[in-house]
Parts: C-alpha cells; sequence; structure tokens
C-alpha cells in the first residue's frame, strides 16, 4: 500500500486529439444544498484520450476555502479537519474556477448527486456542463469492489490519501480514474464517458396503493417526502419502458394509470434545478 503521489502525466500520449475533463469535490456546512455553503472547492483539470477513456496528464489544479458567512459546526469540522479560523476571509476565485472548467467535455465527481447542487448554487461556471458520477456510474460490484466509498477504492487499487480534504480527493480520483478497472480492465473514467450520450428517466409513481409502499422500496424507489411519491431514475429507453410494464402489473394491478416522468441527460443529470416532467397513462 502507498501513499498517493499525484503525478502531472498519467499515460503515454497516443498523438489522438485528446479532450478536456474536470474532477471537482466540496466540502460543505451542511449535508442540504439548500441550506448548506461550501466551505472547501478542490478541482484538477486533465486531458484524456476519448477514443479509450485513458486520463493522459494533468493541465491545472485549484483548491481553496471559503468563509460561508457562519460557525462550523464541530460536527464539520471533525469530519472535514476545517476550522473557523481557517475559511476566515477566505473565498473562492470565480474567474479561476470559470477558466478551469471552460470547454470541459466531462465534470467528474465521486458522488456527484451531492456536489453538483452546490456547485451550482454558488458557481454559474458548472452550468450545464456534462456530468459524471463515479460512485454511480460504474458498477463496482461486478468489479469486485465492495463499496463505492473513495477511500476503499483507492485501497484496492493500492493506494492511500487524505481523506475529506477537496483537493486532495481529486487528485486522488483522478489517480483511480487512470486505473484500470480490476474485472474488465478499460481505464475507470471510461464507463463514465459511455454513460454521458444516455438519457435518464424518473418515474413519479403517483397515488400507488400504500400496501405496495414495501414492493417498491425492494424495487429501489425512493420516497420523496415534499411531493409524497415514491421514484425511480432508469438509465435508457429499454429500461424505461420495463419500468412502466413493472409498475402497471405490480402495482397498479394492470388498472389504468397515471405516471409522471421527467427526463435528463448528461447536462442535466445530479442538478436539483428542475426541469419538464410529461405524464403518461399506462
Amino acid at each position: 500500500l502507498r501513499r498517493i503521489n499525484p503525478r502531472a502525466e498519467l499515460a503515454p500520449d497516443t498523438g489522438r486529439a485528446l479532450l478536456k475533463g474536470i474532477v471537482v469535490d466540496t466540502e460543505t456546512t451542511d449535508l442540504d444544498s439548500s441550506r448548506g455553503k461550501i466551505i472547501e472547492i478542490g478541482i484538477v483539470a486533465f486531458e484524456y484520450d476519448p477514443a479509450t477513456g485513458q486520463p493522459i496528464r494533468v493541465i491545472d489544479s485549484y483548491g481553496e476555502l471559503e468563509d460561508p458567512g457562519q460557525p462550523l459546526s464541530p460536527e464539520i469540522t471533525a469530519i472535514t479537519g476545517i476550522t473557523d479560523e481557517m475559511v476566515s476571509g477566505k473565498h473562492i476565485d470565480e474567474d479561476r474556477v470559470a477558466s478551469l472548467v471552460k470547454g470541459a467535455s466531462i465534470v467528474v465527481a465521486h458522488n456527484a448527486e451531492f456536489d453538483r447542487p452546490f456547485l451550482e448554487n454558488r458557481l454559474s461556471a458548472f452550468d450545464g456542463l456534462p456530468w459524471g458520477c463515479s460512485m454511480m456510474d460504474i458498477d463496482w460490484t461486478t468489479e469486485n469492489v465492495g463499496s463505492r466509498k473513495l477511500d476503499y477504492i483507492a485501497y484496492q487499487m493500492g493506494f492511500f490519501f487524505d481523506a475529506h480534504r477537496a483537493e486532495e480527493d481529486c487528485k486522488a480520483l483522478l489517480e483511480i480514474l487512470a486505473h484500470p478497472l480490476p474485472v474488465s480492465g478499460t481505464p475507470v473514467l471510461k464507463p463514465l464517458l459511455d454513460q454521458l450520450p444516455k438519457v435518464s428517466y424518473t418515474l413519479f409513481a403517483l397515488n400507488s396503493p400504500y400496501a405496495t409502499k414495501d414492493l417498491l422500496k425492494a424495487r429501489k424507489y425512493r420516497w420523496d417526502g415534499d411531493q409524497k411519491v415514491w421514484h425511480r431514475t432508469v438509465v435508457g429507453n429499454q429500461s424505461l419502458e420495463e419500468e412502466v410494464l413493472w409498475l402497471k402489473n405490480e402495482i397498479y394491478g394492470g388498472r389504468p394509470a397515471r405516471i409522471d416522468v421527467e427526463e435528463r441527460d448528461s447536462r442535466t443529470r445530479f442538478s436539483r434545478k428542475p426541469v419538464a416532467k410529461s405524464t403518461r397513462t399506462i
């Protein structure tokens, strides 16, 4: 097991045209983006070969603390090691961030569902960029990796790092993205790139009978307490039609019913910004 030693050169240049990618991580005052604020950002810009998914080299990196204008809770300091004194008077350089992420073909976070809403609330440079998630876009179980936690994945690949500091986490994640997957052998970045053209659909099981809640839960539906509805996200048109059929037969007992469907692509995935829903009779 070796401590991570971030490298500027990640793989030999293939001579093919390279694209720009971004790895990003945040530390925040709260887990909820509607209440919390960013207290640290880490960004690493890199070039990759789109044909193979192999990261080739680091272009630039940036890390900065930011004063949230309120005292940090003891819990957040315990998790991150960041104190009130460390963030006092600190600010993220918005122009620096904008120049770093401009022209990116993919933004990668390890739990993009968490990081993207915080970043969109604070930094307009992230609006409309294509996103990938190294936690959710890879079938880690099939790759014989027993946990999706970043430090565990790193451990499985033979290195460790100082977790919960944003720039360190980014450098560790880029090392992982450049590493071959244990079973399939492709670079870890490749499945994230393969996911970019795909459309995801969130199905909302409107007025589902209370008695079916355990069935829904077992099929990985999540309860939205505000809208009072069970929902699940699937990727691709075939998965959408299979899920509609399952809802019709298993939840609504074959009777006519209405569901809402929300459609997102890589530029709107993991965002909390609303997109239009369509109502479908099944």
